[in-house]
């Protein structure tokens, strides 16, 4: 798993977020009910492109931040064309354009953090890459089942 820098243009995501860190997480299936809750309200998301589901995270810029016990803004939503209204609870983000370490994530949710580790630990500094604080991760509806979801670092050359 060796990933490559893209390139991305800027676009809006609506949808539901939380803040926790990433054993509380697992612990309450947030990740599992927001999820579920974007999906059941999925015809109430005006503008709506696709079906690709996003989960984008926020970390805070500490220097020691640590996965397991530092909380942090997640964000699950669906790609708009623009923002007109929000259903009830929901919330727009704009990701920003820039450039991106990005690679295929194949496997279990546990995986995605190991592979994150290692990405922030090591291979962002073996090639000379700040992380901008935030990633994500797009899942197609058809990959769910397979595990496969295409993974984006925002970065800066050092």
């Amino acid at each position: 798993m060796d990933p490559t820098i893209v390139s991305k243009d800027a676009f809006q995501v609506i949808g539901y977020h939380f803040v926790a860190n990433t054993n509380e997480i697992r612990r309450n299936n947030i990740e599992k009910e927001t999820l579920e809750r974007l999906q059941a309200n999925q015809a109430n998301i005006p503008n709506r492109v696709g079906d690709t589901i996003y989960i984008i995270r926020i970390y805070p810029m500490k220097e020691d931040f640590d996965f397991l016990q530092d909380k942090f803004t997640q964000i699950i939503g669906y790609e708009v064309e623009n923002v007109e209204e929000l259903p009830d609870g929901a919330i727009s983000h704009t990701m920003p354009s820039g450039n991106y370490a990005s690679y295929t994530h194949k496997g279990t949710e546990r995986n995605v953090i190991n592979q994150l580790g290692y990405i922030y630990g090591e291979w962002l500094k073996e090639n000379r890459l700040i992380p901008l604080g935030y990633d994500m991760e797009c899942w197609e509806p058809e990959d769910v089942l397979s595990g496969e979801a295409e993974m984006y670092i925002a970065t800066i050359m050092l």
